[in-house]
């Protein structure tokens, strides 16, 4: 299951859902750019829907985090902040070492083995020459296999906590940073299984927390390489 449907929790059902589901595609992307304007009337027009059905897929993407509404102003796409950026990996830190910890006691072996399963799958995808689109395939690997141990971890508030409340705004950020997936990062995701797998829940909290810190370390290089323009800071 990909993780941005599989955090989602729910199927699209009203056309509101399947309006919300399709600006939150493209604002993850940039199709819908950082900071841009919501234009009721346009994107009504565009999406050939309600502005009563617009309205409450606008509200359910300022849940998420990905659209700010002000007074007098109205609601635009939330801009790139690199301040914000560096407090999410922080709360991701402490967090996802929580997830871990807790998914070593709770995790079933089945899940466990799935977990497995999804390494071994992103290890050889990686090695194919055959994929083209490494860099979608790569992000969208290694927010399932966070996602699996915050799942894992059976505490349903920690749960919605990362998943409603803040890893959309991780994938905001990773397409916009793009940083790839090094091999440090797939050994460390290894080291991490290992520690599930021996049900040693300090080990992994120890092992999520360095994870977490490291790719936030990358996402700082990352940042240092790119013009304002391409994170979306100007203009």
């Amino acid at each position: 299951m990909a993780f941005h449907l599989a955090c989602q929790m729910y199927e699209p059902v009203t056309i509101s859902d399947r309006l919300f589901l399709e600006l939150r595609r493209a604002i993850l992307t940039g199709e819908l750019p950082a900071g841009k304007k919501i234009s009721e009337p346009e994107l009504s027009a565009g999406y050939g829907v309600s502005r009563g059905s617009l309205r409450e897929a606008i509200s359910k993407l300022e849940n998420c985090n990905l659209v700010t509404r002000k007074p007098n102003i109205g609601a635009r796409v939330v801009t790139f902040s690199v301040e914000q950026l560096l407090e999410i990996y922080q709360i991701r830190e402490a967090m996802e070492g929580m997830a871990a910890r807790l998914a070593a006691r709770n995790m079933s072996d089945h899940e466990i083995q799935h977990l497995r399963m999804l390494l071994e799958r992103h290890k050889k995808a990686i090695d194919d020459p055959g994929i083209t689109n490494k860099a979608d395939l790569e992000r969208d690997a290694d927010l399932d296999f966070h996602f699996c141990i915050i799942q894992g971890c059976s505490n349903e508030r920690l749960l919605r906590m990362l998943c409603q409340d803040l890893y959309d705004l991780v994938r905001f950020y990773r397409y916009r940073l793009n940083p790839g997936f090094s091999p440090t990062a797939m050994q460390e995701h290894e080291l991490l299984v290992q520690a599930l797998e021996r049900r040693d829940g300090e080990m992994a909290e120890l092992l999520m927390r360095h994870h977490v810190r490291a790719s936030r370390d990358r996402a700082k290089v990352r940042l240092q390489e790119m013009t304002p323009e391409e994170l979306g800071l100007t203009g």
